[in-house]
């Protein structure tokens, strides 16, 4: 009895720690299924540790998930050179509410733009910069987490934002949620309509769009520049790839404006857009089907279309 009740109060700790886990997860991974997988093998070693093991629980599990983290990483890399095409993050749809974790609103943090530029580090490099500038934790914690010093975190920390350019978090590309819906749907109505001057009228002249298809679903090979440029290449993806019965619906994509491309009532696309102003700065499109399993189906009612930010 008193062993069922230990196992129930971890279960009930570790579930009270679980976004947060997740958060931390997510971001060093740029993997919904990925996280969920290390996430997943952090309860089991919760579940397996002395109490001698475990002096402070938050602690404890935090440091599990980066160090599992860490370590896929660094298998990871070795495919991610490899990949055919560009790589990108696996989408999520979110809400614009306080985070999960219940402590402070990181939705800027789950933007593409920081998440990608978040692979030119290497894994404890991103480790540092997420736990300092995203989850604000000292240097102790972060120097006990990565098992280095604190004086190497800050040399971490400072090597790591110059290769981020001074980037701390995708808060240049936030829009207003309601000027970022017109602006998407006056996307899809140029798009939906063939309409070549309505679409150019919304793109930034230096605009970029990035496209992943992991070998797996066509996409460009490398980044598409200039307004004219890339939409050519939408409209010429439109006729030769996507199904004239696709259905397109909006979605809050990692804390920005986005669409979601559904082929019989699964996802086939999802597009994230960075807004500015009164244009779109990039655009961000998801093909690999394996990117795409933690979205949700066609058929589920538009309330349960969202999720909260991690």
């Amino acid at each position: 009895m008193t062993g069922a009740f230990l196992l129930d109060r971890s279960a009930e700790v570790f579930a009270g720690l679980r976004p947060l886990l997740y958060s931390i997860t997510y971001r060093m991974l740029g993997s919904a299924m990925d996280a969920e997988d290390v996430v997943q093998d952090a309860y089991l070693r919760w579940q397996e540790a002395s109490d001698a093991e475990v002096r402070s629980p938050r602690a404890y599990l935090i440091t599990i998930v980066t160090r599992l983290a860490i370590n896929h990483l660094h298998s990871a890399r070795v495919r991610r050179e490899s990949y055919v095409g560009p790589w990108l993050p696996e989408p999520l749809v979110t809400e614009h509410v306080p985070d999960a974790s219940g402590e402070v609103d990181r939705s800027e943090s789950l933007s593409m733009a920081f998440l990608v530029l978040l692979e030119r580090l290497s894994p404890v490099e991103r480790a540092v910069v997420l736990l300092h500038e995203v989850f604000d934790f000292g240097y102790a914690d972060i120097a006990r987490i990565v098992s280095k010093s604190e004086a190497n975190c800050r040399q971490l920390l400072g090597r790591a934002k110059k290769r981020l350019g001074g980037v701390a978090s995708g808060s240049r590309f936030a829009a207003a949620p309601e000027h970022a819906g017109r602006m998407l749907e006056r996307f899809n109505r140029a798009t939906t309509t063939g309409d070549m001057d309505g679409l150019l009228a919304l793109l930034a002249e230096d605009i970029t769009l990035w496209s992943d298809g992991g070998g797996k679903a066509a996409a460009a090979l490398n980044p598409i520049h200039g307004a004219d440029h890339v939409a050519r290449f939408i409209f010429g993806a439109l006729r030769k790839f996507v199904p004239a019965d696709h259905v397109v619906r909006p979605a809050e994509l990692n804390g920005q404006p986005g669409l979601i491309s559904y082929w019989r009532g699964k996802p086939r696309t999802a597009l994230a857009f960075d807004v500015v102003g009164d244009r779109i700065q990039t655009i961000y499109i998801i093909a690999n089907p394996d990117k795409l399993r933690a979205l949700p189906d066609a058929a589920i009612e538009r309330p349960s279309l969202t999720r909260r930010a991690p």
